[in-house]
């Protein structure tokens, strides 16, 4: 067996739990609901539709012009799912039929701005001689959502060789418990490919995630082209393992047509040894080569020329500063630094804050508001930019601390949401409450939402996607769902969180199964469904 003891009898449990749950999970009148992640209203009853061959796509009463092809594409992509890749070659009955589904948006308006309205109602009626799904939705990307969860509810049945839909008629309203909903991607510990890239952003629209926190750089590698600092991608691990101005464009684009913003990071001024490769007057010295030379005016220059840059290409209107992990001493062991913070009358600290508030100003001035990591608050506070964003990462507890200063929080705190730690059960992924201890209405809405974490010293193209999934939707449902409709306790979700992992399999993403701790493998052989 390739589980150790522990693991296997972990796994027996988690069994023994899917099959407790297994009844009402896939059986009677509850069990039709197997949505992931559970939408915020649901009714369904118990008829059968089978879906017309010439399944359409219409949009009576809509505002939304759909110049760009965004949700005729988004309808195409619904189909594709929906069939599993099989040839639908069966008769379709002449009664009980769903012949298409209309989609009615009331903004014309298809620009992605945080916050956009995300929600829709789903009505599949059960009656009538032409049959028509409805979406109603404020925007195009609470329909992205809805045709989501419309895909669910279809299955194909192996011996009419058709697509049917189970339980009608369904009546579903729905829409986020938070606005930002996030996933980090690392690419400077491990080139991640762009059709890569892809698949992990297609994944993240199945379970209704909605930003994409590209760690683009670090200490290890800087892949990016920056045309205003072209050595800079010199840091590279190689030259082949790079991203273009036009692929980060490509990435960005490609993930607004799911409904996901790209939240771009730079980590400053710790983490940048690879800034150094290609202009080494950024580092302190050859033997001290970070955090980067907060006495040399060229760094700033070249954090502006960056920052210049990304906001061409990367449109959120967060940027991630980083700002973690910063070693001071590197400055105070580096004689001009050293005459630099004597003649400011600084010492390493205070220089640190000056590097986070001049970078913060930077950033601003290029239009965006800025996300940092908690480090930035534990040391300075209130001094932060009012406007700054904090992201936590070491522990529990700082999302309070941070919305009773006044700011705004992204909750990640590396103990249950971070997905390298593959310790970190879906259990644990699913009970982690970014609003613990945080009971003032005015309060509870600065924290903005949390994130997962797919750091990348042991993950590259070959294991990425079965170390985010399952845990990640885990996630999702904690971010999406009313807390009210939450489970109290993980096991009640097991057997709907199997299926989405089995439906994840079926659309091609490498999603491990749930019987084990993150990237496991199957235990013994029989269905997905019980893994």
């Amino acid at each position: 067996m390739l589980m150790g003891n522990g693991n296997r009898g972990r796994g027996i449990l988690l069994l023994l739990g899917f099959l407790a749950c297994f009844e009402a999970a896939f059986g009677g009148e509850d069990g039709a609901v197997n949505l992931w992640p559970m939408p915020k209203s649901v009714s369904h009853g118990s008829r059968t539709l089978s879906l017309s061959k010439d399944f359409k796509l219409t949009t009576q009463g809509s505002k939304y012009p759909d110049d760009s092809s965004l949700l005729k594409e988004a309808f195409k992509r619904m189909v594709d799912v929906v069939q599993v890749n099989h040839i639908v070659d069966g008769r379709v009955p002449n009664s009980m039929v769903l012949a298409g589904l209309n989609v009615a948006i009331s903004s014309a308006d298809d620009v992605l701005k945080f916050g956009v309205n995300e929600s829709y109602k789903l009505h599949v009626p059960a009656l009538g001689s032409l049959i028509y799904a409805n979406i109603e939705a404020k925007t195009v990307y609470g329909a992205l959502h809805a045709l989501e969860t419309f895909s669910q509810l279809c299955h194909f049945n192996f011996d009419k060789r058709i697509v049917e839909l189970y339980a009608a008629p369904w009546s579903i309203f729905d829409k986020p418990r938070f606005p930002f909903r996030g996933l980090l991607i690392d690419t400077s510990r491990h080139y991640l490919p762009l059709p890569v890239i892809k698949v992990v952003i297609d994944s993240m629209a199945y379970s209704k995630l909605n930003v994409l926190h590209w760690h683009i750089v670090d200490e290890q590698s800087f892949p990016l082209e920056i045309p205003s600092y072209p050595r800079l991608w010199s840091g590279s691990y190689s030259y082949s393992e790079r991203y273009t101005v036009a692929d980060a464009l490509e990435i960005v684009q490609y993930a607004q047509r799911r409904g996901i913003n790209v939240l771009a990071e730079i980590d400053v001024p710790g983490h940048a040894r690879s800034w150094g490769v290609g202009y080494p007057a950024l580092w302190p010295s050859t033997e001290c080569n970070q955090p980067l030379d907060v006495s040399n005016e060229f760094t700033f220059k070249v954090i502006d020329g960056i920052l210049s840059d990304f906001s061409k290409i990367f449109k959120f209107k967060f940027v991630h500063l980083g700002g973690d992990e910063v070693n001071t001493s590197c400055w105070s062991n580096t004689p001009h630094v050293k005459e630099w913070l004597n003649k400011h009358g600084m010492n390493e600290s205070e220089a640190y804050k000056y590097f986070v508030l001049r970078a913060q100003k930077i950033a601003i001035s290029h239009g965006y508001e800025v996300v940092n990591w908690e480090e930035t608050f534990n040391n300075f506070g209130r001094q932060l930019n009012p406007e700054t964003v904090v992201h936590n990462w070491l522990g529990g507890g700082v999302a309070k601390k941070v919305v009773a200063a006044g700011l705004r929080c992204i909750v990640s705190n590396q103990d249950k949401w971070y997905l390298d730690h593959l310790d970190a059960t879906w259990e644990g992924f699913y009970m982690n409450e970014p609003l613990i201890g945080i009971t003032e209405p005015e309060e509870q809405k600065r924290v903005l939402g949390g994130e997962v974490c797919m750091w990348g010293e042991h993950i590259d193209a070959s294991d990425i996607e079965q170390t985010i999934w399952p845990r990640a939707a885990a996630a999702a449902e904690r971010l999406w769902t009313p807390l009210e409709k939450l489970a109290n306790d993980p096991t009640q979700v097991t057997g709907r969180l199997a299926r989405f992992r089995c439906l994840l399999n079926q659309r091609g993403i490498a999603a491990a199964p749930l019987a084990g701790l993150g990237r496991a493998v199957p235990i013994e052989p029989g269905s997905c469904l019980k893994q």
